[in-house]
């Protein structure tokens, strides 16, 4: 063997020496890495699509479990994932989200329980757990007790009232109902003619109409007020007249019965 021929298979030797200390390091740092843990991103509030291709450049993948409607949400954003964001978790591992709808979900009128007649308020309580929202819209004279329900308005429409429900109704949740409720202002009593009533008389029919006494004018000696009998009023009863509730009522009054009374 010549010196050239020992120099070439050295090298050969040294070259087949490095190509294997070279695999064994690639196969050592495989090896390593190779199960090791990586720490998840916070994908909340990031659209399903740009979370999808980011976890797909760090080995994992992003799967849509379920969705819900949040009222100003655009659609498509991340609500919830599970891991959490910021666990330890090995390549490849699944993340769960929950994402915002596009489109809201829509709550049948047929499928709630009737509002016309009922108390403002514990409606409003009870729309509110549907995430429905309530406003009253005006306020219009009833006899019967105030803040009750007259009529259901729903994007400008009268879905319920007196007459019934209008069919084929489906309301938005997060939407608005606006509701016309009734109040003790703005009604009307009949005029009545309080002359040759006693006080007691008059104001328990003042009660009833919801009017109020206004200034008692004595005439002559008074000795039992509630039983003194009116002579005059003002204003004047006139038949047919209807007085706005709230009206006041000045009354003339004696002692003893009118002979015109008698």
């Amino acid at each position: 063997m010549t010196v050239k021929q020992f120099f070439i298979q050295l090298a050969l030797m040294a070259l087949v020496v490095i190509l294997l200390l070279g695999g064994v390091m690639i196969w050592l740092r495989f090896y390593t890495n190779h199960g090791q843990k990586l720490e998840l991103p916070d994908y909340k509030e990031m659209h399903i699509k740009d979370a999808k291709s980011d976890a797909e450049l760090k080995t994992f993948e992003v799967v849509v479990k379920d969705s819900a409607y949040r009222v100003g949400m655009p659609g498509g954003l991340i609500l919830t994932q599970n891991p959490k964001p910021g666990s330890l978790v090995k390549e490849g591992r699944k993340i769960y989200v929950d994402i915002s709808k596009y489109n809201p979900d829509l709550v049948a009128l047929s499928d709630l329980r009737p509002m016309y007649g009922h108390e403002y308020s514990n409606k409003q309580r009870e729309l509110a757990s549907l995430f429905i929202n309530s406003k009253i819209k005006s306020r219009r004279y009833d006899p019967g007790e105030p803040d009750h329900i007259l009529e259901v308005w729903y994007e400008g429409d009268l879905i319920e009232g007196k007459e019934g429900v209008k069919k084929g109704v489906d309301i938005k949740v997060g939407g608005t109902l606006e509701f016309v409720v009734s109040g003790l202002e703005g009604g009307k009593a009949e005029s009545v003619d309080y002359t040759c009533k006693t006080l007691r008389e008059m104001q328990f029919i003042l009660d009833y109409s919801r009017l109020k006494m206004g200034k008692i004018t004595r005439t002559g000696v008074i000795t039992n007020m509630e039983d003194a009998y009116i002579i005059a009023q003002n204003p004047p009863h006139e038949e047919g007249k209807t007085i706005p509730h709230g009206t006041k009522i000045d009354f003339t009054v004696q002692q003893d019965k009118p002979e015109s009374c008698l």
